[in-house]
């Protein structure tokens, strides 16, 4: 855990971002690493902004990812991987903790900022999740900024994709090369897409041996405390490296990848998607401290060192009292925070 001191005054308003987990090599140089700061630095102040002034947990949590997303560096909106197809398709959620209102998106792949697409699926509509097509005519609708699927290109990921299809094998956000899903035959694996199924690497990005390791950045989200109390979060995504069948990981998906409660807390997560589906992550953290009465610190630990394997990744988190946790099991998380009472760190490792 890292962030505002457990039992320390309680804040009057708090944020937190992430930009992913994972093998993040310390090799990275260091103009490079510098650029990755200057980008979490830019997002925290963002956020900083509008909490300072009063301003609502949603606005800032909103206003933090849609910096995120236009980052080409980090896989989101305008950084985000690509499919097995050449396409790029965006995921995101974000939920408010005084009402429980949320709303989401995925598989969307004209849509600039699909973050503010999600608030407008939580505030316009009485569903919570809208996917592809239908998630497109929303946002015609809606008249959110829309782009040609174009603009999401971007040189390294492309690059990404291509090692990808070549290995055959999987890949998540900062992670080591793995095997394919066993699930899948060697027949099916030796098919096309017109005759069979091609190869299913699932992949973030290159290698962890490769120029590409650190250079790929994964999921973003952010969590915030209001002046008011209030909680929020938000989360956004590219996915994985040539995902295929409309995959659709834990980003969208409330109380995997995100969640909001004024009763406890607000999460947002990073890293293997299924694993945090499986686990419910984010609501779990949230459970463990309404129902348990361990605090944000203690549940957050719990969690990610215990029911999730090592690697899988980590999450962000702020309490209803401004208490700050940014866990995770793998070798690195690109996080930032900030509170009321002075807290402003901005971390790759410990």
């Amino acid at each position: 855990m890292d962030g505002a001191p457990e039992g320390g005054p309680v804040a009057r308003w708090a944020l937190a971002l992430h930009g992913g987990a994972g093998t993040i090599s310390r090799s990275v140089p260091l103009d490079r690493r510098e650029e990755y700061l200057k980008g979490l630095r830019t997002a925290l102040d963002t956020g900083v902004s509008i909490l300072a002034q009063g301003g609502t947990a949603l606005d800032a949590v909103e206003a933090v990812v849609r910096t995120l997303e236009d980052d080409p560096l980090f896989n989101a909106g305008r950084g985000a991987v690509f499919t097995h197809d050449e396409t790029v398709e965006l995921d995101a959620s974000i939920m408010d903790g005084r009402t429980l209102a949320c709303g989401a998106v995925c598989g969307v792949k004209t849509v600039k900022n699909p973050i503010s697409l999600a608030r407008l699926v939580m505030e316009k509509t009485s569903h919570v999740l809208l996917s592809g097509a239908g998630a497109e005519q929303f946002a015609a609708v809606v008249g959110v900024e829309r782009c040609e699927n174009s603009y999401f290109y971007t040189e390294h990921r492309h690059r990404a994709l291509q090692q990808a299809k070549a290995t055959d094998q999987v890949q998540l956000d900062h992670s080591g090369l793995t095997t394919v899903d066993s699930k899948i035959s060697p027949a099916q694996l030796a098919g096309t897409s017109a005759g069979g199924v091609s190869p299913t690497a699932d992949s973030a990005g290159a290698g962890a041996g490769s120029d590409e390791a650190a250079h790929v950045k994964g999921t973003v989200g952010c969590v915030a405390l209001d002046a008011q109390g209030n909680l929020a979060v938000a989360t956004s995504t590219g996915g994985m490296t040539n995902k295929r069948w409309g995959r659709v990981g834990d980003s969208p998906i409330i109380g995997a990848g995100s969640y909001a409660n004024n009763k406890s807390c607000a999460v947002s997560s990073t890293g293997a998607g299924e694993e945090f589906i499986r686990h419910v992550v984010a609501h779990d953290i949230a459970a463990l401290m309404e129902y348990g009465g361990h605090s944000v610190a203690q549940a957050a630990d719990l969690v990610v060192h215990t029911k999730l394997a090592k690697g899988d990744g980590g999450v962000i988190a702020v309490s209803k009292d401004g208490e700050v946790a940014m866990p995770y099991n793998s070798v690195g998380m690109f996080r930032a925070a900030a509170d009321s009472n002075g807290l402003h760190t901005v971390k790759i490792w410990e």
